[in-house]
């Protein structure tokens, strides 16, 4: 029984700002946490996931807030905390609280060092389980209950000297102590007193863009004027139930970031206080102190509430009105009064449904409410905007004509020089508008498939009565009727299904006998059927069913069959490869030499490498390594640091990647297309290896090496320390050089083609369900997207076949906190739609499908039994039916990872026993690989004891486990059968509902799979908090002292030396590549600019450049993701 927690009332307003340094769950946690806070009455200022220590600081300090609550992940939190804490220090605002958590991965003594240190809490499992989330959030409530702007010391002559903490508290005192306003303002000191600065007032509905459309507003303005800086207002109304306000305009916004204006921006959040009002009541005092502060232009954003609100105009020079096309019938324009007072109007989100009609009524009634009827109705001040599309021209042209509006208006001389491409908005569509309901066609496509099963077992159960009653009847007459029915009966069965009644026999012959022959590629395999128990019991490998009926048979075999066989419902593969478990070496840790000796520790005589590489947070957002301490501290920890190719082969070093037995397995995805160029060239380069050492060309190595490096004074790059046994030290002759440095041009194409159509593995690459889980979105999705298909189509052309582009994942889309059904449906959705969006850019199905490859979460929940066998099969009876696909595409292939969310820090001993039920659904699912988590990942970067234990788990299900020999265990199952059935279904109506919203790209616009995902999340942790869903260890059966959080024996964690190498090998490959990096840089953002393959060019720029100068050049061609709500 959970005891309810009263509400904190605060005795002053609480302004607080939250964030996330990482992602998924951390970025759930928040919006719950912010949740509660708003609804105690706490203006919440949310910067929402992968914020840096300044951005958090500079916002805090422009919108003074009382406090800062941060969720972070292990790796680095310790320095990020603490540069935080120095960070307000330094800049004289000690005064805000900071607070943070980040589950059993900060240790208690982590957290009493950082208590030491200053920061005020870190909230541990064991304070959420004590305290409650509305008691912690209460503790920190009344921490921060305190007035903002009550002691002004200096800050009304420091306001003149553009310093934004001076600014800042002026406004909160004019906010928090209205009264003594006057006073505060008569004293203030005004930089420029006679300077005319304007004021642009952008005001419009809720959800039309708003936000979006100011981002990039400013972000031309700070590019087109070096010498000025702007201020923004942006007001958000208040809850008048608790008092509470989402200011949430900052997440939305890019070119806010202090790296970005240098300093020339300054934003504040206000919230109305009062309900059913636009502007809070205190907006013409805080204009009147930026004023004061000499910015060159103000921009004011008004909540959107409503559609005719009009306040804005009295504290405007300039005002704009911003509306989308689905305003209704052209008559509702005549009740928007800002289309009198407003002096010009965008229609943004141009791309949707009725744009074109919506510009012309809107400049229609524009026109008459301003009598210019003396002016053609195009001339009218209306513009399309697509503002979430980088450099769209709408949006440009819209810039323009407001510089000049500002410049008429207020005389004052603003003159563009940005050459930007102008004109009508035109949204590059990913799904052409025409295929929006492709999900649904694919529901519509397998339940016709199913209903035509049901229809062809039914005829054929009737055939086959009807054959046995005339066997059994003498009279010649009723058997003259009975053959008659029969053969009219067998005119309405499928060719397809006569064949399969035809061969059951043989079918059933075949897995009957010693071995089994299937071919694959013409060649023919031969298998055995069967393995021997210690009993001398021949164990079947796979099992058919003992049916009789016709209709029982039929309706198996088109739903069920085999393994290998359509619809793949068992596996995709006839028989499991016996010299080849499905297990995969996890690792990444430290610098890529640590990294590198983990996977040939956890290697070591295994038949075949399947190495899974984790990335630390600095590589999954495209970052270089940095001295910086909010860097510095990520750098190598929860996962391994890459920034360069030089790191790449090292990390794969003395592991062949041309082998078939090799396959590696890369988990990221914001910068998945870099790191997939740095390993395509590792294994080029390792080709080019063998036939250095095979023709005795070392000598030109060396002398390469001695004129790029030593002659320069550059140290050469090297491999750090000892190589491990197993490692023969392929991969490292090259490090500092390419191939095509060392042999003729023929020859290194001829080894790179060998190269690219020889590798197996995986990088992760999966944009959509970065964006809905919320993970390490770094590009415009777009952009990410446009990517993703240049890396796919650079595959077909080179003939990369054994290499999946992308791995299109649930897992992640899991632990944000979905349910089994809803994984599976988003992640199923998602392929689709990069099914849908590669064939319109003409790449035909069998040519990339095959190159997909899958990634799911396994729980303990009931539905993970079936969720590979359901994918299986929805996968390929659309592949089939609708895309007319051949066999390869139809094989959907998958990886399982179990459950991270199931992890706990508490009796992390019981994580294995789970661990080990959701490996035995994945096997007995005919997965086609496995990772199984560490016990101990719950609190730390599992050791390589937790590792050995992990792998041991399926090594033994595999090899000792009598069932496991059996490889279709599932099926004659009554309950999986039923599951089937019903997940099935449920996934097909999540499509049905995805369709309604425009396809996943409509969905995701309104953030349907993101809240879907977060109630779910909510959900599960509200059973869990209360008890009514038990979790052994953790709310029930507690050990005598309450089962509190495990202490590690051994934290991993990144060393300084680690860290130090890392930034030192950076700074040796940009000396060595100065020139080279400039040109190849200039050459993928021309790429990117004239719509050409980036990924060709993406292979060539990783040989001079780093990843972070990869990604801050593309940041220019291809904008960066807009974070929101």
């Amino acid at each position: 029984m959970v005891t309810e927690v009263a509400v904190y009332q605060p005795k002053h307003k609480i302004r607080i700002l939250t964030a996330a340094s990482l992602f998924d769950g951390h970025d759930a946690a928040i919006n719950i946490m912010r949740r509660i806070m708003q609804s105690s009455g706490v203006e919440i200022i949310h910067l929402g996931h992968n914020r840096s220590a300044l951005e958090i600081v500079d916002a805090a300090i422009q919108e003074d807030v009382q406090g800062i609550a941060i969720t972070s992940y292990q790796g680095g939190h310790n320095e990020f905390f603490k540069y935080i804490f120095d960070l307000l220090k330094e800049r004289n605002c000690g005064y805000i609280k900071l607070f943070g958590g980040g589950g059993g991965t900060i240790l208690p003594s982590e957290i009493a060092d950082l208590h030491h240190y200053g920061i005020n809490r870190i909230y541990s499992p064991d304070d959420g389980r004590h305290m409650g989330l509305q008691g912690m959030i209460n503790d920190l409530i009344s921490q921060c209950d305190f007035a903002t702007g009550s002691s002004l010391n200096g800050e009304v002559k420091e306001i003149a000297n553009h310093d934004f903490r001076a600014v800042a508290r002026m406004i909160s005192a004019v906010e928090n102590f209205p009264d003594q306003a006057a006073t505060i303002l008569k004293t203030m000191h005004q930089a420029n007193p006679h300077k005319k600065i304007p004021v642009l007032g952008i005001t419009g509905t809720g959800g039309a863009g708003k936000s979006s459309l100011v981002d990039e507003l400013v972000r031309r303005f700070i590019l087109d004027f070096s010498d000025k800086r702007i201020a923004i207002l942006s007001v958000d109304p208040s809850k008048r139930k608790t008092g509470g306000a989402l200011l949430g305009d900052r997440i939305r916004m890019n070119a806010i970031h202090p790296e970005f204006h240098g300093g020339r921006v300054y934003m504040r959040s206000l919230a109305t206080r009062q309900s059913n009002l636009a502007l809070s009541p205190y907006i013409k005092n805080a204009l009147l102190i930026l004023k004061a502060a000499d910015f060159d232009l103000i921009l004011l954003e008004t909540s959107g509430i409503g559609q005719s609100d009009t306040e804005i105009v009295d504290f405007s020079d300039v005002s704009m009105y911003v509306m989308t096309p689905e305003y209704g019938a052209a008559t509702q324009l005549e009740k928007i009064d800002m289309l009198d007072f407003a002096d010009i109007v965008a229609i943004n989100k141009f791309d949707k449904r009725g744009a074109q009609d919506a510009i012309r009524d809107v400049r229609k009634q524009f026109q008459r409410n301003h009598k210019a009827f003396d002016k053609a109705t195009d001339a009218m001040p209306v513009y399309g905007t697509i503002a979430s599309q980088f450099n769209d021209p709408g949006t440009n042209l819209l810039y323009q004509k407001l510089i000049e509006l500002i410049s008429t208006k207020t005389q004052i001389s603003l003159k563009s020089n940005l050459n930007l491409a102008t004109g009508e908005s035109e949204k590059i569509f990913i799904i052409p508008p025409g295929r929006t309901r492709y999900l649904s066609e694919i529901s519509d496509n397998n339940r016709q498939y199913d209903e035509w099963v049901n229809q062809q077992a039914q005829i054929a159960h009737e055939w086959q009565a009807l054959k046995t009653s005339a066997s059994l009847i003498e009279d010649s007459t009723l058997q003259n009727a009975i053959k008659k029915s029969e053969e009219q009966i067998q005119l309405k069965l499928d060719g397809e299904s006569r064949i399969i009644l035809e061969n059951w026999d043989e079918l059933k012959k075949a897995y009957a006998s010693d071995e089994f022959i299937y071919k694959v590629r013409n060649k023919a395999i031969h298998v055995p059927t069967y393995t021997k128990s210690l009993s001398h019991t021949r164990i079947p490998r796979v099992v058919l069913p003992k049916y009789k009926d016709w209709g029982d048979i039929l309706k198996w075999n088109l739903q069920e069959n085999v393994p290998g066989t359509f619809p793949y419902t068992a596996g995709v593969y006839p028989f499991k490869r016996q010299e080849e478990d499905p297990t995969r070496m996890f690792a990444g840790e430290g610098g890529p030499e640590r990294t590198n000796r983990r996977f040939h520790y956890v290697s070591l005589d295994m038949p075949a490498n399947r190495l899974s590489t984790a990335f630390d947070s600095v590589t999954l957002y495209g970052e270089d390594p940095d001295y910086r301490p909010d860097i510095y501290g990520k750098v190598g920890n929860s996962g391994v640091s890459v920034c360069s190719l030089d790191d790449a082969k090292k990390l794969y070093s003395g592991f062949d990647l041309c082998n078939p037995k090799t396959s590696v397995s890369m988990t990221i995805n914001g910068p998945a297309a870099t790191i997939c160029a740095f390993f395509m060239n590792v294994a080029i380069d390792q080709q080019c290896e063998k036939y250095i050492h095979e023709h005795n060309l070392v000598s030109k190595v060396e002398a390469a090496l001695k004129a790029k490096y030593d002659d320069q004074n550059i140290p050469r790059p090297k491999y750090q320390g000892e190589l491990p046994p197993g490692n023969n030290g392929l991969g490292l002759l090259l490090l500092g050089i390419t191939g095509d440095e060392i042999l003729e041009p023929a020859v290194y194409e001829e080894l790179k083609t060998k190269a690219l159509q020889s590798v197996r593995g995986t990088v992760q690459a999966d944009i959509l369900k970065e964006d809905q889980a919320q993970n390490t979105c770094i590009f415009s999705t777009e952009f990410s997207l446009k990517l993703m298909g240049d890396v796919q189509e650079y595959f077909i052309t080179r003939g990369v076949r054994n290499f999946y582009s992308v791995s299109i994942s649930g897992y992640h889309i899991a632990e944000a906190g979905a349910n089994p059904i809803s994984q599976l449906a988003f992640t199923l959705s998602n392929g689709f739609t990069f099914v849908e969006y590669y064939l319109s850019r003409g790449m035909h199905i069998d040519d990339f499908a095959p190159n997909l490859s899958f990634f799911f979460s396994n729980g303990v929940d009931p539905e993970y039994a079936v969720i590979g066998r359901v994918a299986r099969r929805i996968w390929a009876k659309a592949m089939k039916i609708k895309y007319k696909a051949n066999e390869r595409s139809q094989m959907l292939k998958y990886h399982i990872q179990t459950s991270g969310r199931s992890l706990h820090a508490q009796e992390i001993s019981f994580n294995d026993i789970r661990t080990t039920l959701q490996a035995l659904y994945a096997i007995y699912d005919n997965c086609n690989s496995l990772h199984t988590n560490a016990y101990d990942e719950a609190i730390t970067t599992p050791t390589e004891e937790s590792v050995r234990r992990a792998m041991a788990i399926q090594l033994i299900i595999n090899n000792e486990l009598g069932l496991a020999k059996n490889e279709n265990p599932l099926q004659g199952s009554f309950i999986i059968e039923e599951l089937t059935d019903l997940v099935e279904e449920a996934v097909l109506s999540e499509f049905d509902k995805i369709s309604e919203r425009g396809g996943v790209l409509g969905a995701m616009e309104t953030m349907y799979q993101r809240s879907k995902i977060q109630e779910e999340s909510l959900y599960y942790e509200t059973l869990k908090h209360t008890g009514e869903y038990p979790i052994i260890g953790v709310n029930t059966f507690l050990s005598k002292d309450g089962s509190p959080t495990v202490l590690p024996r051994e934290v991993i964690r990144a060393t300084e030396d680690e860290k130090n190498d890392q930034i030192h090998s950076l700074e040796n490959l940009k000396d060595a590549h100065k020139e080279s990096g400039v040109m190849r840089i200039k050459n993928l953002q021309l790429a990117a600019l004239h719509n050409k393959n980036m990924f060709a060019e993406l292979m060539e720029a990783v040989k001079s450049c780093s990843l972070g100068q990869i990604t801050t050049a593309l940041y220019a061609v291809g904008g960066k993701y807009r974070r929101n709500m």
